[in-house]
């Protein structure tokens, strides 16, 4: 059946009948327009691209260490974290991998119908099996007798999965065929309305088009087929019915322009949808200069729907330390749609005679939607053991020896999806050896970070009842060795529960629900096995002498011979806490006192014993295992309040109204004397000490007099949870929050439904101290100072100080005498003090194309930011920010304890004085500039300075970085092209001093 509209006449036919009377008089009627069908909305393609073109692949941050994976990132990918340089945007990355062929089947001014009163009902004849819907702007020319229909003007013909647009189109019933031609715009010598044809094949773009109903085959002159990211274009091509395509002199490029920045060229071409394009012989042309780079034959396969496995193509390069080499080459494996695992491999041909070592990496991603997701990737290098010569342009050969010959890295993150009472298992790994990064990485958080962590943890929520429990293994280390284990860590925790509803006590039963309503009663038990490399000094806290003991930690390799040793060096126990609370009540209406009772125990399983050596003149401990339980019980008040001050405008004001907050609350805590326990703070017999002039100390100053003992000992000293309990607490604390905001009036709202906003003016400007009553000396505790606020959101501003009430002796030992008792009289002295600042430049609000929006202040450490797992899809660069900069700044002072003698060297006031700055800068529309800088002010020496560079060269382009000096100053780039099918065409070029 043919259905279709012109802008003067429409008809249907059957393939086709006798004319009838009322056919010839429907022809020869006039129809009014009939408005077109609702058709999707598709974006159109840009003048210079072709019809159908995907969005132009973003630019993507490369990492310059070759072993990163190169790709783009997945569809819909999104940076969670902090992008790794400035100028990297948050929002999901586009779908570079979407068809191209998006079918078009709606034409502006065209009108259609699917059926009119004349409609012929009977079984369709011939070779054509359904329906063909046709539409034209200007005219529809039906010749009957020959079986042709002629369309003009943005003609278009849709037939089943068959859609076809050209400015004329030729439809021949009788051999069951249909052409498509083009328009030349006798003016220009253009050729207008060029056929587009849209089938489950692809998009064809073309000079002419001839289709044949009967064998599904077409002809196809000055072709150009889109197949997925890739474009294929040839003098003539022939599509097969099962939609292969056979072309000569054919064309392949992923440039979706009409005249394309490169394309691969090759005199025979064959294209199989959705899976690959083979050619033989072929040759690189870029900008329309043949290149001798081709090869004997060509293949290129298709991204469709489904994932596939590949041959990753190594990258070739040179390093400074390792010579030329090979990397991130071998193999992608997809065995289903849940995990994806690539295994790549690196060598290097060394230098100075020396092999230049090997490296392997193994990379898998899984994911199950709505269930969890994860990413677990493990790498090994392997660097000559002894020194490799390099050269230096200002001192000449120079030598380098790795920190280590092998070295490995292991990152696994595993993430669940929360769902309602079920199990929540989630990963954080990021372990290896201490020495990885400092030679394996140039990304500035993980090359200047010391400190790493892992964790492994299950947790739930039992149903029905209100216990969680929670099992972790965790790690730490730092890249002094230091490496710290906990295996396992485990807490169980009870819920806040109500003692009345034990006994079936329905809410307001009595009069006194008021009071014993409110008392709750919670539980917590926290087990853990601690486990560490660092032996701690040995040493007593008293100052006497210690056999075997040491004044500084010690370090235990870590290998197998060692592990008897480590699991020695373990720390374990179990802490119980009970926490009773008596509720709330309010005094004078205004007060709100809180009262609560606190019970604890801690197990361990061994204890330390004390034995003194008159002979030796020093103390030897002994260590007996068992069960050992430390009780501690304490109790505790609090008494709160807030009150406002607020100044309101009369009129109409940019400010409105100005409020401080003030949050004073006063705590009281007792807990009574537990160092008489015999078990947990033992006096063993020092009878036998001489002191410093070898005189035998008096056996009465050995002794316990007044509950002060001379020389103190605890059996569980260094011990995991400490020693529960001391000498006795009755302490008051008092603590003082304040905080300014103001009501500005909202310029933009024009409704009236929100005519002011709050703003922050300080956002905590806290004080707090306490008050030991217990204690026998130095009662008072300093008085702490705690500032900050964020500007508009571009300037954070955090302070902290510490004012000390006391005097100080000439060896700078705390005595006990207030600074107001001195001559002259002081309050309080400044003791140390911290303060960070963080500016951005870039506008965080506004309809500027310049502004970033931002929800708070940029934090004080953008440069390093939190070290995790690595995100090497999610970077890339947003060229619509035109520049942005941030300063960070942050300070240090400490009173020196010590005065200063004549002829001794005066340190700096600021023992911490950096600056850093960090940002980026859209250069040209295509050019962006990232850069990152700090300098240590009272060390005078500049911290991992680095500049990264970003060239939008259309479906190419340029990445590089340069660290002009330091350890690992050099430079390096990479062209590339963008598209996901053609990433391992690219060159890089590496100088770094000491290259990963």
């Amino acid at each position: 059946m043919v259905a279709g509209a012109a802008g003067s006449a429409w008809g249907q036919a059957v393939t086709p009948p006798k004319p009838t009377p009322q056919a010839k008089a429907a022809k020869k009627r006039t129809a009014t327009n009939a408005p077109a069908p609702a058709q999707p909305k598709v974006p159109l393609a840009k003048p210079t691209q072709r019809p159908g073109s995907a969005p132009t692949p973003p630019v993507r941050f490369i990492s310059p260490d070759p072993r990163d994976p190169q790709g783009p990132p997945p569809a819909g990918a999104r940076n969670t974290g902090q992008p790794r340089v400035p100028g990297t945007s948050h929002k999901p990355v586009p779908d570079t991998l979407a068809p191209g062929g998006v079918r078009n089947t709606g034409l502006p001014g065209a009108v259609s119908r699917t059926g009119d009163s004349l409609q012929v009902s009977g079984k369709p004849k011939g070779q054509i099996e359904t329906t063909i819907k046709y539409a034209a702007k200007d005219s529809i020319q039906f010749d009957v007798t020959g079986k042709v229909a002629r369309l003009y003007n943005k003609a278009s013909v849709d037939y089943g999965d068959t859609d076809l647009k050209a400015a004329v189109i030729t439809v021949d019933y009788g051999k069951n065929t249909m052409t498509a031609d083009g328009k030349r715009d006798s003016l220009n010598n253009k050729l207008e309305g060029r056929p587009v044809l849209n089938d489950k094949g692809g998009l064809y773009t073309a000079k002419s088009i001839a289709y044949n109903f009967k064998t599904k085959k077409a002809r196809v002159s000055e072709a150009v087929t889109t197949q997925g990211e890739g474009y294929v274009s040839a003098s003539v091509i022939k599509r097969q019915p099962n939609g292969d395509i056979d072309g000569l002199i054919g064309r392949y490029t992923t440039c979706n322009l009409e005249h394309p920045h490169f394309y691969i060229q090759a005199k025979r071409m064959k294209v199989i949808p959705g899976d690959k394009v083979v050619t033989g012989p072929f040759n690189l042309v870029i900008g329309d200069v043949p290149t001798p780079l081709g090869f004997l034959f060509g293949f290129f396969p298709m991204p469709t729907t489904n994932r596939g496995s590949g041959v990753i193509i190594p990258t070739f390069g040179q390093a400074a330390d390792r010579g030329y080499y090979l990397s991130n080459g071998g193999y992608y494996f997809a065995p289903n749609d849940y995990i994806g695992v690539r295994l790549t491999g690196d060598v290097y041909a060394g230098n100075a005679q020396s092999f230049g070592g090997w490296g392997a990496t193994a990379d898998v991603s899984y994911l199950k939607r709505y269930t969890f997701q994860g990413n677990f990737n493990f790498r090994f290098s392997t660097r000559p053991s002894d020194q490799i010569l390099t050269t230096d342009a200002t001192t000449g050969p120079a030598y380098i020896k790795p920190a280590a010959a092998n070295s490995f890295w292991i990152t696994w993150s595993h993430t669940p999806v929360p769902k309602p009472g079920g199990g929540r298992f989630s990963a954080s790994v990021n372990a290896g050896t201490s020495s990885f990064n400092k030679i394996n990485s140039l990304d500035a958080r993980r090359y200047l970070s010391t400190q790493f962590s892992s964790s492994i943890s299950y947790s739930k929520q039992l149903r029905n009842l209100p216990i969680n429990y929670d099992v972790r293994l965790s790690q730490s280390q730092g890249t002094d060795g230091s490496m710290t284990f906990t295996l396992p860590d485990v807490s169980l925790g009870l819920a806040r529960q109500y003692p009345y509803q034990w006994f079936g006590i329905e809410p307001g039963a009595y009069k006194l629900g008021k009071v014993y309503e409110q008392f709750t009663l919670s539980y917590n038990l926290t087990a853990r096995n601690e486990v560490s490399n660092i032996v701690p000094a040995r040493s007593l806290a008293n100052g006497l002498p210690l056999l075997g003991g040491t004044t500084v930690p010690t370090n235990i390799p870590l290998n197998l011979d060692n592990i008897g040793k480590v699991l020695r060096n373990s720390r374990n126990g179990v802490q119980h806490s009970f926490g009773i609370g008596l509720g709330s009540y309010s005094i004078a209406q205004h007060l709100q006192f809180t009262p609560s009772l606190n019970y604890g125990e801690v197990w361990y399983g061994q204890r330390l014993n004390y034995r003194f050596s008159p002979v030796a003149q020093a103390v030897r401990i002994d260590t007996t295992y068992g069960l050992y339980r430390i009780n501690n019980y304490s109790a505790s008040a609090s008494l709160n309040t807030t009150f406002y001050g607020t100044i309101n405008r009369k009129g109409t004001h940019k400010i409105q109204a100005l409020r401080h907050k003030v949050t004073p609350s006063l705590n009281y805590s007792y807990s009574p004397d537990f160092t008489q326990r015999s078990s947990v703070f033992p006096q063993p017999d020092l009878y036998g000490l001489r002191n410093q002039f070898n005189q035998l100390v008096p056996r009465d100053q050995l002794q316990v007099v007044n509950g002060r003992n001379p020389y103190p000992f605890s059996s569980f000293n260094n011990f995991l949870y400490g020693t529960p309990g001391g000498s006795k607490q009755s302490q008051i604390t008092f603590n003082l929050q304040n905080s300014v905001e103001m009501k500005v009036r909202e310029a933009n709202d024009t409704t009236g439904t929100n005519p002011f906003r709050k703003a922050s003016l300080i956002e905590g400007l806290d004080f707090s101290t306490g008050y030991n009553f217990a204690a026998d000396s130095l009662k008072l505790q300093p008085v702490a100072v705690n500032f900050r606020t964020q500007v508009a959101r571009k300037l954070n501003l955090n302070s902290t100080a510490l004012f000390e009430p006391y005097q100080r002796d000439a060896q700078g030992r705390t005595i006990d005498k207030y600074l107001f008792e001195a001559n002259p009289r002081k309050l309080l002295r400044l003791a140390s003090a911290t303060f960070g600042a963080t500016y951005s430049f870039n506008p965080a609000s506004g309809n500027r194309k310049s502004v970033v929006p931002r929800a708070v202040a940029p934090t004080n450490d953008p440069t390093l930011g939190t070290v995790g797992q690595p995100n090497y899809y999610a970077d890339y660069v947003d060229f619509e920010i035109p520049w942005e900069l941030a300063l960070t700044y942050a300070a240090g002072y400490t009173t020196n304890p010590v005065p200063l003698k004549p002829g001794d060297v005066r340190p700096p006031i600021l023992a911490l004085n950096t600056v850093g700055v960090t940002g980026s800068v859209k250069l040209t529309p295509n050019l962006r500039l990232s850069y990152n800088l700090g300098y240590d002010i009272t060390h005078q020496t500049i911290t991992y300075p680095n500049v990264t560079f970003f060239r939008d060269l259309h479906c190419w382009q340029i990445t590089g970085q340069w660290i002009p000096f330091g350890v690992t100053k050099g430079y390096g780039f990479t062209i590339s092209a963008k598209s996901s099918l053609l990433q391992d065409l690219k060159l890089n070029r590496n100088r770094y001093q000491q290259y990963q």
